[in-house]
């Protein structure tokens, strides 16, 4: 049984075809990059994997069980975090309540929520800030506590969307920290990320989109290599 695998996705809005038959695997305990220029159909397929729209076609298996259908709390409780690329904590409350109120889609009580939640916060390192108001932190922090949000909900496969944007060099190392960190402590991932430095450093795989359709997949070497996806990114003199 495979551990997560898409199957021909297609999603139309209106009559344009965001994604048009994508499919891959994703192997438990790996890091799955997902690449593509803007507006290729990235965030649309994340947005289908986790229920936030529905497909046209096609169909997403987790652990064996067909998901699509599936509304967005019911996917979560599977075991399918995800974070957003536009990251939107909720600014009036402090950070450890934004980790409890995530901590509510695995277990029931606030006891246990907060447990939950404190054991998160110190795993992906935001202690220092826990009491704060979400709407304080800088960016940097903003994405960590996105990440830590998702965690809370214990994913069995974390999506990663864009995780690494507007953040400093000093602070990207840190990203890659901890996204390895996830990883080796079980948590399967697929990521989407424009900038190459991390999604090459990161990925054991790497699958690459382009107008809604895959045009590459392998490792980071091979995709790297691709006609298809240098053309992509770069126009075709590069080619």
């Amino acid at each position: 049984m495979s551990f997560f695998r898409t199957e021909n996705l297609v999603k139309y809005f209106g009559g344009l075809a965001a994604v048009n038959n994508v499919s891959f695997e994703v192997r438990e305990g790996e890091i799955f990059g997902l690449i593509g220029p803007n507006g290729s159909g990235k965030t649309t397929t994340f947005n289908l994997i986790s229920g936030f729209h529905r497909l046209n076609s096609g169909r997403v298996v987790f652990k064996g069980q067909e998901i699509h259908r599936l509304p967005t709390y019911q996917i979560c409780r599977l075991g399918i975090g995800r974070t957003f690329q536009v990251v939107k904590p909720l600014g009036r409350m402090s950070v450890l309540d934004n980790v409890i109120a995530a901590a509510f889609a695995r277990v029931n009580t606030l006891r246990e929520a907060r447990d939950l939640a404190l054991e998160t916060i110190d795993f992906c390192g935001i202690v220092p800030v826990q009491n704060l108001l979400a709407k304080s932190l800088p960016i940097a922090w903003r994405k960590r506590l996105e990440i830590t949000r998702a965690m809370a909900t214990r994913p069995a496969l974390l999506l990663l969307d864009e995780t690494s944007a507007g953040l400093n060099p000093t602070e990207l190392l840190q990203a890659i920290d901890l996204i390895k960190k996830i990883r080796d402590n079980g948590t399967t991932i697929i990521i989407i990320e424009h900038i190459m430095h991390v999604i090459m450093s990161i990925s054991d795989r790497i699958h690459a989109i382009n107008f809604g359709q895959t045009i590459g997949e392998g490792t980071p070497q091979e995709v790297a290599q691709n006609k298809a996806v240098i053309e992509a990114y770069l126009g075709t003199d590069y080619a």
